[in-house]
């Protein structure tokens, strides 16, 4: 798809799955930004302060506008550069796909990113406990949204064009297998998404170690 020249800002980080969603999003319509890489050190610089005051990522800046929270930042996109709509007209369909989104947002990310794992459960727990922990909430939210896709999914998630369920779930899945180590046996549904989003160009280029502030782990 040709890139749209647009005045973008995404301040990102390269395993920020968050940020992950909101790379799709932009790749997928074709949008070209800036990449401004953020590190833990500089959440706390005043001036990204100004752009967020959670010190959280993504944010996205467009002109003078500034955004946070990945979900209202896609809605944003969407609105505001409608080719490849990132949502269904369907009624029930939108309405699976906000499900599917809040699935991840809500009961699987937040407690399983680097944040919790290392402020909350290696200090609270032990750091051993940190993959046991991670480990049981992604597989507690698979084995909801397994159930919720099978009958649902079509070459994607909720149908056979890409939606907003798509871009939650394809950063999630990503580190599953990535960070996690989860077995995806149970998971058949949840596999085959994952094979798919692979090899389409738009998600590729979101991957983490394409990012420029990717460090290599090998």
């Amino acid at each position: 798809m040709e890139c749209e020249a647009v005045n973008l800002k995404l301040y990102s980080h390269w395993m920020s799955s968050c940020s992950f969603r909101v790379r799709i999003a932009l790749n997928l319509k074709g949008l070209k930004y800036h990449y401004v890489a953020v590190t833990a050190s500089s959440k706390s610089d005043p001036e990204f302060l100004k752009l967020n005051p959670l010190a959280l990522i993504p944010v996205l800046v467009d002109g003078d506008f500034v955004l946070a929270e990945s979900l209202a930042i896609i809605m944003y996109l969407d609105d505001k550069y409608p080719q490849y709509p990132l949502l269904p007209h369907d009624i029930p369909k939108r309405a699976l796909n906000f499900q599917v989104a809040h699935i991840v947002a809500s009961s699987i990310q937040p407690f399983q990113n680097m944040g919790f794992l290392n402020n909350f459960i290696e200090k609270k727990v032990g750091p051993h406990e940190k993959l046991p922990w991670a480990q049981s909430v992604i597989r507690k939210g698979f084995t909801a949204l397994e159930k919720l896709l099978k009958d649902q999914a079509g070459r994607y998630a909720t149908g056979d064009e890409i939606f907003l369920a798509d871009l939650f779930l394809a950063p999630q899945l990503y580190s599953a297998y990535k960070r996690f180590n989860i077995s995806m046996n149970e998971f058949p549904s949840l596999s085959r998404l994952h094979e798919a989003y692979n090899g389409i160009s738009a998600f590729q280029e979101a991957f983490p170690e394409k990012q420029p502030d990717a460090v290599n782990s090998d």
